[in-house]
């Protein structure tokens, strides 16, 4: 593109921003609340995903041991345990912290050791797999090693936990991609009325032989001016918002929202950039309508 033509192109663009100022507020409105509710939608798919991840992230395998086996034989049922692939960390949990454990949970004016006399739990190992998908295969050959006695796994919870978190994934990504075509709908129409106005202008260009390019670019500017200024307005009003409700908040379902800063600045300028490119993406909808007739 040549200097002197850019410098046109930007000023048409400039020129018809003025000369449209309503119609460029409300395109520029238009723009501002579907990249807010745009990024509404992917910080609760964020979050949603976090909780998701940390759910799967605690599924585990508790291996019970025989009651009858020594140190050097639970030591041996460690190292086959370890030996299966997929096992991530192998945590041995004696009986006596068990009873402690359990006995913090009823609190400190319960006396569970008086109540059961003899301590009635088995040593155990605590197991995590590196992919919580694999647990039930994983259990399923932890059963079969000499000295295990029963394994636990939350069987039927754990599959169920799984079809929610894929459903849940499944459901944001559809809906982000709604709200992304809502958006690119709502741009196109109000860009459409914006070009509708300048049809005899674009009509008497193209009669003393301007290109489609050369029509098309002062609107691309535009367009793409109106995407930033909406998304900037939406991204700070998000940030805003977001930033309040982790202060005042900071946890949901007793898990932390997310607030890596690094992660929400890359969020906030994908926001921008989805902005400018809805905005082109709109343009090039609805000028080609006109180019074509």
């Amino acid at each position: 593109m040549k200097p002197a033509n850019a410098i046109y192109f930007i000023r048409e663009a400039a020129q018809s921003l003025s000369r449209n100022r309503v119609l460029s507020f409300a395109t520029i409105t238009t723009v501002a609340v579907s990249i807010l509710i745009l990024g509404i939608a992917l910080l609760m798919t964020i979050n949603a995903g976090n909780i998701m991840n940390r759910l799967e992230s605690d599924v585990q395998v508790i291996a019970f041991l025989d009651k009858n086996l020594n140190s050097s034989e639970i030591s041996a049922v460690k190292r086959n345990i370890e030996k299966i692939d997929g096992v991530k960390s192998v945590k041995f949990v004696s009986r006596d912290e068990a009873l402690k454990k359990l006995q913090e949970s009823y609190g400190k004016d319960y006396d569970l050791k008086a109540t059961i006399g003899k301590n009635p739990l088995p040593n155990t190992f605590d197991v995590k797999a590196k992919d919580p998908h694999q647990v039930a295969v994983i259990a399923t050959k932890i059963n079969k090693i000499n000295g295990v006695y029963k394994v636990n796994y939350g069987q039927g919870v754990v599959e169920r936990l799984f079809q929610v978190t894929r459903w849940v994934r499944v459901v944001s990504i559809a809906f982000i991609i709604l709200l992304a075509a809502g958006a690119v709908f709502l741009i196109a129409t109000t860009i459409r009325l914006a070009i509708f106005a300048r049809r005899k202008e674009i009509y008497l260009m193209k009669l003393i032989g301007a290109t489609d390019w050369f029509v098309r670019w002062p609107f691309f500017i535009e367009g793409m001016f109106m995407g930033i200024s909406g998304s900037l307005i939406a991204v700070l009003l998000l940030a805003l918002g977001y930033n309040s409700l982790v202060s005042r908040i900071g946890t949901i379902f007793f898990m932390p929202l997310v607030s890596d800063p690094h992660l929400l600045s890359q969020l906030y300028l994908s926001l921008i950039g989805i902005g400018a490119l809805l905005g082109m993406l709109g343009t090039y909808i609805s000028i080609n309508r006109f180019l074509k007739v």
